[in-house]
């Protein structure tokens, strides 16, 4: 292989050129891992080398240790250490150091990138201990371009989100700031290398702790931030900012002498920075101090009622509003009439602060804000305008309600006249005010005196300007959200306007100039008023159900008239929007829908055949279909057969893996719709089921067909697999008895999937995962046990029910568990105790943590009236288990084990998913 032309082809515009370099790398790779590290590393440290060509070495090295996949980097990462000789390592490594001396400033960030990658591995194992100590003799003894990419090298190294390496780091602290607090000193003359350590210096500081707690220490960092905020070059002031910005967020508690003595003063004079970047960061400084203020009253109120000790409050924000408050409200007037939705300057970040203060302070914010408003909402410059009310509505949470209502009943008037404003951003602000007061201070709106002219303004701005449509439908979504009343109501507010609401919208969506933005913010307001209707609007929306029935079958012919990318974006967003609205109006018409279901379905089934290859589209239709499904029950059944082509190879389809999601639930959806009717299709659907767990069939299993197959594709991620296992529970409820054919290999499936778990300590995605699973475990076994029993087959339970008390005991045992988990587990306990009411296994309910458990949850005030019903019951059903047994029968001999025990052959589902 000749090394320079692959690297220069994976750099090559033509695809075919760069696809097969990247397949002859990784091959290389493959074939020798060694060699293969040790020749790039050469390339990259090859003074002689075309800077592109050393560039392209190192991305490839730090290819060779990337992985999205968690799995998947365990895998690369293992390679280094078990096929990887230590002289190669050796070799491999000092090549990379030496490359971070080079004048290719290039050449020294990838080597810099390439080395965070093998310190990912070996730092945590001791085994580069020469590493730290190596980059702090760089940065104090070596040239610049060495200096810069060292200090590159620390910053990537601690932005790692590995919790082995962060742990580890802890440990390099003193090494870590004796390199960047000396690059980011003043006495630093190239602002390059100042830089790179500042920037270094914010990675770096959650691990610093140790050092941060001493006093000294603490000091003279603070002291270097502060002075990098006044230096000549904006990009130290920016990483100085965003260096106080995290320093508050971990260190809140030992901030109060330096707000005192600097920062106050410091940050209110970034925020006047001309430099945008600049006053953008010092604005975020005023953001965490509100975020952590508010989350520290949200935790001491919780601490009182659990009476544990109390965090640290400053009230950083109180203090210091009257000097921040009016630089915000000065900086709303910096609107930039040309910026995009998505352009985030100034006056957005102001919004921002203020939104979070108000949140912080309450009260407080209103007069300085009062003040402000008054002094500008009838300026002649616009800018001045567009201010005042973005700062009105900026407020609308945080103060008290009392506060607010009458402002609120005072102002809507004037916003609703804002909305008549000669410019558009002024009008789009006014509706965003409007849509703010609709979300926060909604009791303040009379539905009599300010609904009607409220409805009329918002739908006559969302006719206006196509700038306004994003601001308009928000407001009218919160709006129909205020007034939906109770659920299942007769009538409400919105009644007496819900025709002339879809018949504006309806028209909305038609105009010539509407854009694909306008359109589907049009339709999300459709939805919401759909939703939101009374039973008195229902003739109304089966109406409606023509008009979007007509408009959904006029786009099928679009897709042969597609002739650019924009052409496909634009159909399926319209499909996906028409195909929302339907979704809404079967949700709500439930029953009633059946005169419009055939046509609904066959239209459906169109677009499902025309829709190309990776649309977006099908997600929509499946959740129609799933819609369709509940609405009809078992009369769903005669599209089948129609239906099910689509369903199965979306649940097969495991390279999209929201499709293939979705199609899990809606396998949920029918099979409750459908109950024993269902069965002839469950085969199959396990089948695909149990091939997304990866699990191979067994030769011994009788099954009515082929059932399990194994499996190609490790492509579905672990968070489906909780829905997977709470899909068996489903289809076993809806076929009783007959899932016996299915029963012993669920039932290892999920034994095997009780085994994963999760240290204290663990990420909050591991954690969250690990409730997920345990969730769907108990979701499973609870359908099971309801299915066994309806087809009086619950002896075939009994090999399981030790392990089942294992999981239920892990389950109280579990600091982390959520409330539908927990109510889930109640479900489980009472359902077991229903179907062997003979006290068969009363020994099982007889421990302390069984009523434990169900105390905590039926006397937990913060849980829903369900979770603590079913509690209720399941205390019950325990009293009649416990009470009236007379020994144990029908156990003996039954222990669990034939269930426990794993059948030869079948894959482990959830192997390294706990580690």
């Amino acid at each position: 292989m000749n090394v320079n032309q692959v690297l220069e082809g994976t750099l090559s515009p033509d695809a075919a050129i760069r696809h097969s370099a990247e397949q002859q790398l990784s091959q290389a790779a493959e074939v020798d891992f060694s060699a293969y590290l040790t020749t790039l590393a050469q390339e990259l440290a090859n003074e002689q080398a075309q800077a592109h060509i050393r560039s392209a070495a190192g991305i490839a090295l730090k290819n060779a240790f990337s992985a999205r996949e968690y799995t998947r980097l365990q895998e690369v990462q293992q390679k280094w250490l078990t096929q990887v000789d230590l002289n190669v390592k050796k070799t491999v490594k000092e090549l990379a150091l030496a490359t971070l001396a080079s004048n290719d400033g290039r050449a020294g960030q990838s080597a810099a990138q390439f080395i965070a990658s093998i310190a990912a591995i070996e730092i945590p194992k001791d085994h580069w201990p020469e590493l730290m100590p190596a980059l702090v003799r760089n940065v104090g003894e070596g040239s610049t371009h060495l200096k810069q990419a060292s200090l590159a090298t620390i910053g990537f190294i601690c932005e790692t989100e590995d919790p082995d390496l962060r742990d580890s780091l802890t440990q390099h602290s003193n090494a870590i700031l004796t390199a960047v607090v000396q690059g980011a000193r003043k006495e630093e003359t190239n602002p390059d290398v100042r830089n790179a350590a500042i920037v270094a210096l914010g990675d770096s500081l959650e691990f610093v702790r140790t050092n941060f707690d001493n006093e000294g220490e603490r000091n003279y960092i603070m002291q270097v931030i502060c002075e990098a905020t006044q230096a000549d070059d904006h990009r130290v002031q920016q990483g100085a900012y965003g260096c106080l910005n995290r320093i508050m967020a971990l260190y809140y508690d030992k901030m109060s002498f330096y707000m005192e003595k600097a920062l106050f003063g410091l940050t209110i004079m970034g925020m006047k920075s001309e430099e945008e970047d600049v006053a953008k960061l010092a604005i975020e400084f005023w953001c965490t101090v509100c975020e952590e203020e508010i989350s520290i009253e949200d935790d001491n109120v919780q601490a009182q009622t659990d009476s544990t000790e109390l965090r640290t409050y400053f009230s950083f924000a109180r203090l210091a509003a009257q000097e921040v408050v009016p630089v915000l409200l000065n900086l709303l007037t910096k609107q930039d009439e040309d910026a995009g939705d998505d352009d985030y300057n100034v006056s957005r970040a102001a919004y921002q602060c203020l939104q979070l203060y108000a949140q912080a302070v309450g009260s407080v914010i209103i007069p300085p804000v009062l003040t402000f408003i008054e002094n500008n909402l009838r300026s002649e410059n616009w800018h001045n305008r567009d201010a005042a009310v973005s700062a009105f509505g900026a407020i609308m949470e945080g103060p008290e309600d009392k506060m607010l209502d009458p402002l609120v009943k005072q102002a809507l008037p004037v916003l609703i006249d804002m909305m008549k404003d000669t410019v558009v951003q002024v009008k789009d602000s006014a509706a965003y005010a409007l849509g703010r007061i609709c979300e926060s201070v909604s009791d303040a709106i009379d539905p009599i005196e300010h609904l009607p002219v409220l409805i009329q303004c918002l739908f006559t701005g969302l006719s206006d300007n196509p700038k306004m449509a994003s601001s308009c439908c928000w407001a009218l979504m919160n709006l129909a959200d205020r007034f939906a009343g109770e659920p299942g109501c007769q009538e409400n507010p919105l009644s007496k306007h819900f025709q002339d609401s879809v018949t504006h919208i309806l028209q909305v969506t038609e105009r010539r100039d509407a854009d694909n933005q306008l359109r589907t913010a049009a339709y999300e307001v459709l939805n919401t008023f759909v939703t939101n209707s009374a039973m008195d609007s229902l003739p109304i929306v089966a109406k409606l159900s023509d008009v979007i029935l007509q408009r959904l079958e006029g786009t099928i012919p679009m897709q042969s008239q597609i002739v650019s990318v924009e052409d496909r974006i634009t159909l399926e967003e319209m499909q996906t929007s028409l195909t929302s609205v339907l979704l809404a109006i079967i949700q709500r018409l439930e029953k009633e829908v059946k005169p419009q279901a055939d046509r609904s379905m066959h239209i459906l089934l169109q677009i499902l055949r025309t829709a190309p290859a990776n649309s977006s589209v099908p997600d929509t239709v499946f959740a129609a279909a799933g819609a369709l499904a509940n609405a009809l029950e078992e009369d769903f059944a005669k599209y089948m057969d129609s239906f099910i082509p689509f369903l199965y190879n979306a649940l097969g389809n495991q390279e999209e893996p929201g499709l293939c999601a979705m199609a899990i639930g809606l396998v949920s959806d029918i099979t409750r719709a459908l109950g024993e009717t269902a069965q002839p299709y469950c085969d199959a659907f396990m089948n695909y089921l149990l091939n997304n767990l990866r699990v191979r069939a067994l030769p011994s299993i009788p099954l009515r067909k082929r059932l399990l197959i194994e499996a190609q594709s490790t492509t579905l991620s672990n968070q489906f697999k909780p829905a997977i296992l709470q899909c068996f529970g489903d289809i076993a409820q809806a076929i009783g008895g007959h899932f016996e054919t299915y029963l012993s290999v669920v039932a290892q499936v999920l034994q095997q999937a009780s085994t994963v778990s999760a240290s204290p300590d663990g990420s909050y995605e591991m954690l969250d995962y690990v409730g997920s699973l345990r969730e769907g475990i108990t979701d499973a076994w609870g359908g099971i046990i309801l299915a066994m029993k309806a087809g009086s087959k619950t002896q075939l339970i009994q090999p399981y029910v030790e392990s089942i008390f294992h999981l239920l005991s892990i389950i109280s045992q579990d600091q982390n568990r959520s409330e539908a988990l927990l109510r889930s587990a109640m479900g489980v306990i009472g359902d077991l105790a229903d179907s062997f009411p003979n006290g068969e296994f009363a020994q099982f309910y007889r421990v302390d943590w069984i009523t434990s458990m169900i105390r905590e949850t039926r006397t937990n005030r913060d849980y829903q009236s369900r979770t603590i019903d079913t509690a209720r019951w399941a205390r019950e059903q325990v009293k009649r288990q416990t009470s009236g047994a007379q020994g144990i029968q029908g156990i003996q001999g039954v222990q669990g084990v034939q269930g426990v025990q794993a059948a030869q052959g079948v894959q482990q589902v959830y192997a390294g998913a706990g580690k």
